[in-house]
């Protein structure tokens, strides 16, 4: 694949703007979240302030009134509300055609805190021959400004250009890990930039879009301490079970399947749940026979050919959010959080990893990084999950002990969760938080 591109500076306009089966009772909210007076469902406390050991901030552009508080350059708004190619300016070379197309920058953006890790999230359509390219640099508490960086090139189909990040770039004061832009400083940034891309193959009149684009921010310490104290929410949402290991030798070209599945895996999951799996006709070119062949076709979309791998976090994301309401890559601060999700019917991807005899009840022995979904809570606070590494799918849903699942997650992903939710499923409220 070769590729000249140059991230395009902002121009002079203006703005124009990742045990056994149980079944619980629910708590009795009904069908549908239904807020009460309040605006929490029954049995939720008020959401706490934010613990200020753990700085996460999430913020999206996303629809018309807030996209145009950017800065275009050779892009507009359609009637939709979505970023979309106008006038083209900027190239790109790439399998030997030569694509077109204009960039969005957001304003600059202060945190209040200096991040040391971001992670970006986009909504967005690639139809025919385009793509999309996503970038961001940042600003040190002296002023000091980054190169920007590529986060990713993204397509929603891999027929025409390949979905990839794109190396580690450690040029100045940050450097990318695959999905995650990361300071090299403890002390980190303390502003933000991002720009998207939008290209198309020169000579054709269709565009890509782009509904959404935001970023997680966070400074997360990688200690822990002792477990959070169960809210009591006692409910377990009706998640599909898929086991990854099913399809262990598929696809090579995919990651093969089986342990190198957890994420599409789990991400299927969560489509079932919504009944938003891809229908018959996109899947249909998995052969017959080939089991629960939603989750190669997930696979498939999610693959990143740098990576060599289906963990991308926000590809994952990208891939759900073409097929639900909204999806996006955050950070929570332990699981009392999570329980406002599951009280509100939205199930969650946690990004855990554990060495032997730290998570009592898995169905593999240690991870350096698996997904997984959190489905629900017990009585006692413990954690159900459908853990997409168990043989079978009969074996998906289990139950970790809290205190073991917080410190498998907190310390090691930094408490990282894909939200992933339809319409009709709104967000639990988030009072002085600022990570959903």
């Amino acid at each position: 694949m070769s590729e000249q591109t140059v991230p395009a500076e902002p121009s002079d306009q203006p703005a124009a703007t990742r045990r056994t089966l149980l079944r619980l009772p629910a708590v009795a909210v009904g069908g549908a979240a239904v807020a009460s007076a309040t605006g929490l469902l029954p049995g939720l406390a008020a959401p706490a302030s934010a613990d200020s050991t753990r700085q996460i901030m999430w913020r999206a552009w996303e629809g018309s009134r807030l996209l145009r508080n950017g800065t275009f350059d050779r892009t507009a708004l359609d009637s939709s509300g979505r970023l979309v190619i106008a006038n083209p300016r900027l190239t790109a070379t790439l399998n030997g055609k030569t694509y077109e197309g204009g960039a969005w920058h957001s304003p600059w953006v202060s945190e209040g805190f200096g991040f040391t890790q971001l992670i970006a999230s986009w909504k967005a359509t690639t139809p025919g021959d385009t793509f999309i390219d996503v970038h961001v640099r940042g600003r040190d508490a002296s002023g000091r400004t980054t190169s920007w960086d590529t986060l990713a090139r993204w397509a929603a189909w891999d027929n025409r250009v390949k979905r990839t990040s794109s190396g580690r770039q450690t040029d100045d004061l940050a450097f990318v890990d695959v999905d995650t832009w990361k300071t090299h400083s403890a002390t980190g940034l303390r502003q933000y930039q991002l720009q998207v891309v939008l290209y198309r193959v020169r000579g054709i009149a269709g565009t890509p879009t782009v509904s959404s684009i935001g970023a997680m921010t966070s400074r997360v310490p990688t200690t822990f301490t002792r477990a959070s104290a169960p809210r009591g929410i006692t409910k377990t949402l009706d998640v599909p079970q898929y086991s990854q290991m099913v399809h262990s030798g598929h696809y090579p070209q995919y990651g093969a399947g089986g342990e190198a599945w957890c994420s599409p895996t789990s991400v299927a999951m969560v489509l079932g749940y919504y009944n938003a799996l891809p229908p018959a006709n996109e899947r249909a070119w998995v052969p017959a026979g080939h089991p629960d062949p939603w989750v190669d076709h997930v696979a498939r979309n999610v693959y990143d050919n740098a990576y060599k791998g289906c963990g991308n976090w926000p590809f994952n994301t990208a891939y759900a959010n073409q097929r639900v309401h909204t999806a996006f890559v955050t950070r929570l601060r332990n699981l009392r959080e999570a329980e406002e999700f599951i009280a509100y019917g939205i199930p969650l991807i946690a990004s855990v990893s554990f060495a032997r005899g730290e998570l009592d009840g898995a169905p593999i022995s240690a991870t350096n990084g698996h997904l997984l979904v959190i489905v629900g809570f017990t009585p006692e606070g413990d954690v159900i999950v459908n853990d997409p590494a168990a043989s079978k799918n009969s074996g998906v849903r289990r139950v970790y002990q809290r205190a073991q699942f917080e410190r498998a997650w907190l310390p090691r992903s930094g408490g990282l969760v894909y939200v992933i939710r339809d319409a009709a499923h709104p967000v639990p409220p988030r009072g002085t938080r600022r990570n959903w």
